[in-house]
């Protein structure tokens, strides 16, 4: 039955759903301190170790195995989260990559991907990500790896834009129902971390949920609570 709801009655910080990107190292799953409330992490690439004295939970994740445990978690997830107003899936580049090496071992050379493993992916991703984003009354933050893609706009400009590290056929998928997507990085002057939330030709990024268009990792899950306006020298510096 289709359910109508007035648009005064939407909170759109409510359940968020944020990605956060960049190259390994740069404290992607170190920033779940910042979370505020009970956290769950499903631990996709055993990184959870520089969690170390942190109060939140993490499902060890068997790599070897990375299609049934998905299919055991998705099964528990509506009744475990409950208890959680965060929900952390840290990371889906290394998850894609361990599905990959597993479909390979299975393949007729023990070895290389068969054709229809790609096809199987884009589908089998896709069902993952829309029965996660489908828990209720729970924020999710996806991590991912960064790479650059080559992108071509309509009058024929080519130009590299960096994006979340996953195969294209279910990357645009993805970012399109996440309320943010985030690029950390590092500011080389202060050491400072920062997350760039407004896109352009060269970074993929967006914020629907405020109107920041960068914010230090510490910051960057306070989403419409009053923050200082970042001015365009404090947003070239990174700070």
């Amino acid at each position: 039955m289709l359910e109508i709801v007035n648009a005064k009655n939407i909170k759109r910080n409510k359940n968020w759903r944020v990605i956060i990107y960049s190259k390994p190292g740069v404290g992607k799953t170190s920033s779940i301190k910042y979370l505020k409330g009970k956290t769950l992490v499903l631990d996709l690439d055993n990184s959870s170790k520089v969690l170390e004295g942190l109060d939140v939970d993490v499902i060890q994740f068997d790599r070897s195995k990375p299609e049934e445990e998905l299919i055991e978690f998705l099964k528990k997830a509506p009744e475990i989260t409950k208890a959680y107003n965060n929900l952390v899936i840290d990371n889906i580049s290394s998850l894609e990559k361990d599905w990959f090496v597993e479909k390979g071992r299975a393949s007729h050379n023990g070895i290389s991907n068969e054709l229809q493993d790609y096809s199987q992916w884009t589908n089998y991703f896709a069902r993952i990500m829309i029965v996660a984003y489908s828990l209720d009354n729970i924020n999710i933050l996806t991590t991912a790896w960064e790479t650059q893609n080559d992108v071509t706009t309509e009058t024929g400009q080519t130009f590299s834009q960096y994006a979340p590290q996953i195969r294209k056929s279910v990357r645009d998928g993805l970012l399109g129902m996440a309320d943010v997507v985030g690029r950390v990085v590092i500011n080389p002057k202060t050491g400072g971390r920062g997350v760039i939330l407004q896109g352009n030709d060269g970074i993929f990024a967006k914020n629907r949920l405020d109107d920041r268009t960068s914010a230090p990792i510490e910051e960057l899950y306070s989403f419409g609570s009053e923050q200082k306006k970042t001015t365009k020298k404090e947003e070239k510096a990174g700070k």
